[in-house]
């Protein structure tokens, strides 16, 4: 005690550099006392005093090393240094030739999952990306982020879409990629949610262009298929930085790179730009692949011919007429009728009750994707070239915010004159979308009956309220992207 209070005293009496030497000192010695103090304890114990068949003490468990990505393999490359790719050339050479002149489908948060994209392959889709995976779950092997690594048996070129900063993260979730039957690996450096930019990932890697080609190059060299890398024009308001930010990923040796031709800041609201990725692809030899504001095949044909661009890519385009691979690669447009619509949508309950099976737990799995898809069905409108490819070269139909106009233009007459099975397909409506839902799982696969309960739902009265219900909302402004519009947080 007499100790403390000396102790004491001279902290408050002593200048700042005294004080801290009287600190050092004290700990010393009350480190000191603690380790002979357990000394003594354990040396006064007598041999009578120990059973000899007593079990030792059981050891702590270790606690599990903290798995990151980061530090899983010694032989991943730093991005720095020259090193030999395990991907090669003649690897990245097929890789560009298998998709140009191609339309892929666009890595799509919730909508890309393995039904759909198997949907889109029987209509005529031949390159599909996962929905965006987080490397760092996936290496922790969250379910989740390990399901998005599957691939259905008919996609022939499969990507999957990695969001991550690090490059041993990248490398190791590419060769976990691979390991899945992934036939290429896509880097997000696009995604403008304030989930991924919080992180550093997505668009946030667009901020420095010689950190992303170190990021790239990293990655590109350390997996053994080709990488591509999806950038948007830019972080912030100016397009500038597309040009700097196209020569890093080629300077990186990525097998292509995917523009979306929009600023993080635009997200999907403006139109994107495909004169500045057909400036980029005249100035860069690595392939450029175009993306934004694709909903018809003359849109797809009028942006090919504005940028010369290696291959094309379609995300909203998709999920409001998955059919358009099938006008794309045919040539063709095609107007399905009400009835034909339903036959692909429950081609799509199928595919759903196959991939979580058809009891109860599958439907519940079923009915948080099958309603949320409806919700871009319901855009579907028929717009022949003849009517709107003058205006869809000018402005992007994507863009316009159709809604029923199109249906007053196009058939010639008011949206009360429809076939009531047609407005029901329009509706706008969550309820609708969740019955039509329940209806296409009911119908067991047979397309008579399908149409039989689409046309009960829209006889019982249910309808009217409906759209009653949306035309207040649109009136009173909540109608958020009736139509065609594009406002949608999709990622990827």
């Amino acid at each position: 005690m007499a100790e403390r209070l000396a102790f004491a005293s001279s902290m408050q009496a002593s200048t700042p550099t005294r004080r801290l030497i009287a600190l050092d000192r004290h700990r010393v010695r009350s480190r000191a006392r603690g380790f002979f103090s357990l000394f003594a304890s354990s040396s006064t114990e007598t041999p009578s005093s120990v059973d000899p068949d007593a079990r030792p003490p059981p050891r702590p468990a270790l606690k599990k090393p903290h798995v990151d990505g980061r530090r899983q393999f010694s032989d991943v490359p730093d991005g720095l240094a020259s090193v030999e790719r395990i991907v090669t050339d003649a690897q990245v050479r097929t890789f560009r030739d298998s998709i140009r002149g191609k339309l892929l489908l666009a890595p799509l948060t919730k909508g890309g999952n393995l039904p759909f994209r198997r949907l889109c392959v029987s209509l005529g889709c031949e390159v599909t990306v996962s929905e965006m995976v987080f490397a760092r779950f996936a290496l922790k092997k969250n379910p989740v982020e390990l399901a998005r690594l599957r691939k259905h048996d008919s996609e022939t070129l499969f990507g999957v879409q990695i969001a991550t900063n690090q490059i041993t993260e990248g490398v190791n979730a590419g060769r976990l990629a691979h390991e899945a039957g992934a036939d290429f690996v896509d880097l997000n450096c696009g995604c403008p949610i304030h989930e991924t930019w919080k992180r550093g990932l997505g668009a946030a890697l667009l901020k420095k262009p010689r950190k992303l080609e170190r990021l790239v190059r990293g990655i590109a060299d350390g997996i053994p298929i080709p990488l591509t890398v999806k950038i948007r024009l830019g972080a912030g308001s100016s397009e500038a930085p597309a040009h700097a930010l196209a020569e890093a990923v080629e300077n990186a040796g990525a097998a292509a790179v995917v523009i979306h031709g929009r600023t993080k800041e635009a997200r999907y609201t403006k139109a994107a730009n495909w004169e500045t990725i057909g400036a980029i692809q005249a100035e860069r030899g690595i392939p450029v692949v175009g993306n934004g504001d694709i909903l018809t095949r003359y849109e797809l044909n009028d942006r090919m011919g504005i940028s010369n661009a290696h291959a094309a890519m379609v995300g909203r385009g998709a999920l409001i007429k998955p059919w358009i691979f099938k006008e794309a690669k045919e040539g063709i447009d095609w107007e399905p009728s009400a009835e034909e619509r339903i036959a692909v949508y429950l081609t799509l309950c199928g595919y759903f009750q196959d991939h979580f099976r058809a009891d109860e737990l599958g439907k519940k799995r079923y009915m948080e994707f099958m309603p949320w898809h409806f919700g871009f069905f319901c855009r579907y409108r028929p717009l022949p070239e003849a009517m709107y490819g003058e205006m869809a070269s000018r402005y992007p139909l994507l863009q316009t915010r159709l809604g029923i106009v199109a249906a007053k233009e196009v058939e010639g007459m008011d949206g009360d004159e429809l076939p009531a099975l047609e407005r029901l397909l329009r509706c706008e409506s969550e309820e609708a979308h969740a019955r039509m839902s329940e209806a296409l799982w009911d119908a067991l696969g047979s397309v008579e009956r399908a149409v039989e309960l689409f046309e009960d739902i829209a006889k019982d009265g249910s309808l009217e309220r409906w759209e009653r219900e949306a035309e207040v909302a649109r009136r009173s402004g909540r109608g958020g992207d009736e139509g065609m519009g594009g406002g949608d947080a999709i990622r990827g």
